[in-house]
């Protein structure tokens, strides 16, 4: 087939210079997937701690993209004038097209400049609980906690939060800081129980339990004193009294780890059933209706008795 010379004439032609810069950029792309690779075999053979080898890999997996990015956009520029127009149109474009994505981006920037979470952090953000297991380019992926499932357990659900929710919901960290948590049991005893000697019962099950903590809770607190506001004049275990309509309210305070609260709560109450079971001057109270007889309870009858 013969083709007519204007029309060869009219088809594109592509220079040396740019075949040049093609087989380059995909040299690039080659030697940097090589490279990381080669640091991956050599940190998964060195290193068994799977915290490690992830940081590692979601780290490298960043660095490459971005030095990729720049080289390759270094190597398309003529100069640096070039170079600085071509961000700059190229990143104005981005904005307005990908304004979600790009906010969770700058999301993921502050998360890793000014670390509020981690990897293995328990969190809330928003209506949502549970422990970081990823943090990537564009959200945060827990393992979800609470929702039908009681006592901050796991639900078995995973759950991914944009970035950008950093900037507009309240965020919850379990684990930074004080590193432990109050927890409280309330136990309700009948008016007719001996309420003091039930309160001692309580507060000796629960310093057995959770005075361990003290020491360790007194540490972090000084630790976490340099950087926030943290001051509490009591950190052991305490029973707070109050009256409720069905009988007296006896609230054991005590401090556990997050992760925790659950099994503490059970430790406790198998404590203290077992401890009331041996005392028959203390019954548990719930809710009940009663009826007086001014006869029989002692008192002088009505005019209409």
């Amino acid at each position: 087939m013969h083709f007519p010379d204007t029309l060869l004439k009219e088809l594109p032609t592509i220079s040396l210079d740019t075949i040049g810069k093609l087989f380059f950029s995909i040299f690039i792309v080659i030697a940097i997937w090589l490279i990381r690779l080669l640091i991956l075999r050599f940190v998964m053979h060195h290193t068994e701690d799977v915290k490690s080898r992830y940081i590692w890999q979601k780290t490298s997996n960043y660095i490459a993209f971005i030095a990729g990015i720049v080289i390759i956009a270094a190597v398309w520029s003529y100069k640096a004038h070039d170079l600085a127009t071509f961000i700059a149109v190229v990143s104005a474009g981005i904005a307005i097209a990908l304004r979600d994505i790009l906010s969770n981006v700058a999301g993921w920037l502050f998360i890793i400049w000014i670390r509020p979470l981690e990897v293995g952090d328990r969190i809330q953000i928003g209506e949502h609980s549970g422990d970081v297991i990823d943090i990537s380019l564009f959200h945060i992926t827990l393992m979800e906690i609470g929702n039908w499932v009681a006592s901050d357990q796991s639900t078995g659900r995973i759950i991914n939060i944009p970035n950008s929710l950093t900037f507009t919901e309240t965020l919850a960290n379990y684990s930074k800081g004080f590193q432990y948590i109050w927890n409280e049991i309330p136990v309700l005893v009948t008016f007719e129980s001996d309420w003091k000697k039930a309160k001692e019962i309580l507060l000796e099950i629960a310093e057995n339990r959770a005075q361990h903590l003290t020491d360790d809770a007194q540490k972090h607190v000084l630790e976490a004193s340099r950087r926030y506001l943290i001051y509490y004049s009591k950190l052991t275990p305490i029973v707070y009294t109050s009256v409720e309509d069905s009988g007296v309210l006896l609230t054991v305070r005590y401090l556990c780890e997050p992760r925790s609260r659950r099994g503490s709560e059970e430790n406790i109450w198998e404590d203290i059933l077992k401890s009331f079971s041996h005392h028959d001057d203390i019954d548990f109270a719930y809710p009940t209706q009663r009826f007086y007889n001014n006869k029989t309870e002692g008192f002088p009858p009505k005019k209409s008795e």
